[in-house]
């Protein structure tokens, strides 16, 4: 029995329980206790399944590593030995891992509720905690976010729970597509106050139910559709206990979330919001949002977690040219080529005459001759046939697919299933091999399916009555081609484009990759944006040389026949995202404008600004445009936008000319973020004032 604490050794005892309050811990749900990934979960968990060709949950584990947490619980499901078998055999189980301690917990939960109420009966949790998924993507900086909850968890107790949440457009294609989430917020003390899934139907799908006391008892509220919750939650220990007080709370937002806003009377405890507007963050929470995750990644939007930083320990990939990653082994025979946004993992083999395009192709695979592949996913130990076309499908380890086959977009073709030479795979297809859950024996060999001589069945899921993503929102069919094709996901940077594609909606009951090529135009003129400014920040992060950076954008604009102002737009969203960045690890607002104008201001010059002796400074008052719309809503926005207006100045990008003009375009409107420009503006007047007087004087005394 422990001694009992007096009050002379409890003040020796205070230093020791600091320590332990402060020491972060992370409890990651391995489980989703969900089935969008069916049949690939039939036979492996999800958190281990490749994204990019890196099981997800190493980019969890990333995640928690660069958030500064020490002790993590990894509470396991469902094929908990194989979770087991692969973290122990892991780079975090290494004497170097930066967690302190990892442990795995076995459960027999079948919802984040049990596991939650299983975890506080377990007394591990000793202070604040990160409640996460284990299929979190995110490069974003917790630090403020952790330092804002702690700094409010000091002045008022009850505060609970602090959800981190992204900006993003209303329209986003990792969001959900059938049941929308929207907080309604107080700006002002950063609390929700109302959370709701809102459906898309047309039909009585599209209110937000919200008590009119709310309305009178705070002066300003915001009710949000435009975020992308990616279940990254800061939590006191009091979370768990509301989890024990109420068996009825199941999942995370719609029924715990919900129910303590909506008791809030009875328990007292408030739970707020930390949005960010930049850096990167979701959930692979469904097919969809694999694919466009996956798209992501490679395109770098996620940076430093792309293929080529090799997050596991044997990985080798290198970066070439057109976003492609390659690790070492790869054989291309004559005549096939790898085009822009591929990985391609170790000894895969790619036959003579094949073409693979926006695709990820795992380890081992063997890509016969004349094989076509767009936009899908082969992991490991595949075999594709001569002379087949795969278009938009998942096809996973061990996978075989016959000679002259055609997988059409959306199949879906689980672990070792076999097709027939000469087979046509619908695109509504999900194969497998394996046990159904719930029965005892296998089923048949559907011939109609996979052909004659093929192995493999169609999985028949059930719905999710669990899921957020309701039955309307499955298969869904991309209405952008840049939603198929490109990085227009989730942009890392506050521009126009964050909004992100519109998506069209089906009735059947599973997810495709599927695109329509319509607004062609627009689509191309978003995919360069997205493509040209993710080049130019990679360049600025290695710090390349203008001439590089240049050589790169020059190619770029070339093929997609970009003008001035998509340039501009380009190199001015890179340019601030790189200095955020900056600013973000330390540096100052103005040694970070003039470390990257000083060093890179001639790119806009060569590429985007080219009015300099012309009376009408069109080019330059864009620019000044974008970089205003760029400061806005960022912090020290107002700082940014003078630090950048001066700098430019003195290093002749832009002239005294232009900067009057801007000036005045935007006269009449809210200053905003041009408030402390205002004096920068009035000086450049004055000393072109002055400049005017003395010639005037020169020309008298020369008379």
């Amino acid at each position: 029995m422990a001694p009992r604490t007096t009050k002379g050794n409890a003040g020796k005892q205070k230093p020791k329980e600091e320590q332990r309050e402060d020491t972060l811990q992370a409890v990651v749900l391995a489980d989703s206790y969900e089935r969008r990934f069916t049949p690939f979960t039939l036979e492996r968990p999800r958190c281990l399944l490749p994204l990019a060709n890196t099981p997800l949950i190493e980019y969890t584990l990333e995640f928690l590593a660069n958030a500064g947490v020490e002790d993590i619980f990894i509470y396991c499901g469902a094929h908990t030995e194989q979770i087991e078998q692969y973290i122990n055999s892991s780079k975090w189980k290494l004497s170097t891992s930066p967690f302190h301690t990892l442990t795995l917990l076995r459960s027999t939960a079948t919802s984040v509720g049990d596991a939650m109420r299983d975890l506080d009966k377990r007394d591990l949790i000793t202070g604040d905690f990160l409640l996460v998924s284990g299929d979190v993507v995110s490069n974003l900086a917790i630090e403020p976010a952790l330092a804002r909850h702690r700094s409010r968890r000091e002045k008022d107790k009850n505060a609970i729970m602090t959800m981190v949440l992204r900006e993003a457009g209303i329209e986003h294609r990792t969001k959900s597509r059938g049941r929308r989430p929207v907080f309604v917020i107080d700006p002002k003390k950063e609390r929700c106050l109302h959370y709701e899934e809102m459906t898309r139907r047309p039909v009585g799908g599209r209110y937000v139910n919200i008590d009119p006391e709310l309305l009178s008892t705070h002066g300003e509220i915001e009710v949000r559709e435009d975020l992308i919750d990616c279940y990254v939650d800061i939590c006191t220990p009091d979370v768990l206990g509301l989890w024990s007080d109420n068996f009825d709370y199941q999942s995370v937002r719609k029924s715990f979330l919900f129910g303590v806003l909506k008791d809030y009377e009875l328990n007292g405890k408030t739970i707020h919001t930390y949005i960010v507007r930049e850096q990167y963050a979701t959930r692979v929470r469904s097919l969809r949002a694999y694919d466009a995750v996956s798209k992501d990644i490679i395109s770098r939007w996620t940076y430093p977690l792309c293929p080529d930083s090799n997050l596991v320990r044997d990985q080798t990939y290198r970066l070439a040219r057109g976003k492609t990653y390659f690790e070492e082994g790869v054989v291309l025979a004559r005549g096939s080529m790898v085009k822009r946004r591929s990985v391609v993992g170790k000894n895969t083999s790619i036959g003579e005459g094949s073409t693979v395009g926006g695709t990820v192709l795992g380890r081992q695979c063997h890509i016969g001759n004349n094989v076509t592949i767009e936009g899908s996913y082969i992991w490991d130990d595949a075999v594709v046939g001569d002379g087949s076309v795969i278009n938009q499908a998942v096809i996973a380890n061990e996978a075989v697919i016959g000679r002259n086959c055609t997988i059409e977009p959306g199949a879906l073709i689980s672990y070792r299933v076999r097709i027939a030479d000469n087979t046509t795979v619908p695109g509504d297809s999900r194969l497998t091999t394996a046990i159904p859950l719930n029965t005892e024996t296998s089923m048949q060999t559907d011939t109609n399916l996979v052909g004659k001589g093929g192995e493999g069945y169609g999985y028949a899921s059930d719905s999710d009555s669990d899921s957020e993503d309701s039955v309307d929102s499955s298969h869904l069919v991309y209405s952008h081609p840049s939603a198929a094709s490109s990085a227009s996901s989730i942009s890392t940077l506050h521009s126009d484009d964050d909004s992100g594609p519109v998506y069209a909606r089906d009735t059947s009951r599973r997810e495709s990759f599927v695109s329509d090529h319509s607004d062609e135009s627009t689509a191309q003129n978003r995919d360069f944006h997205l493509e040209a400014t993710a080049s130019i920040l990679d360049g600025l992060s290695k710090d390349d040389s203008p001439d590089v950076i240049h050589l790169e954008l020059l190619s770029q604009r070339l093929s997609a026949n970009a003008n001035d102002h998509m340039m501009r737009s380009a190199l001015v969203s890179a340019f601030m995202k790189r200095i955020s960045n900056m600013m973000d690890g330390g540096t100052a607002a103005s040694e970070a404008v003039k470390a990257v104008f000083g060093k890179y201001g001639d790119l806009l010059a060569k590429m985007g600004i080219a009015d300099k002796g012309r009376e009408e400074k069109v080019d330059q008052v864009d620019f000044l445009g974008l970089v205003e719309k760029e400061c806005k809503g960022r912090g020290k926005g107002e700082s940014l936008l003078l630090f950048v207006a001066k700098e430019c100045y003195v290093l002749d990008v832009v002239e005294a000319e232009g900067v009057e003009q801007w000036w005045v375009a935007g006269e009449g409107q809210d200053e905003g973020v041009r408030r402390l420009v205002k004096e920068f503006v009035e000086w450049l007047r004055n000393a072109e004032s002055e400049s005017e007087e003395e010639s005037e004087e020169d020309q008298e005394d020369d008379n």
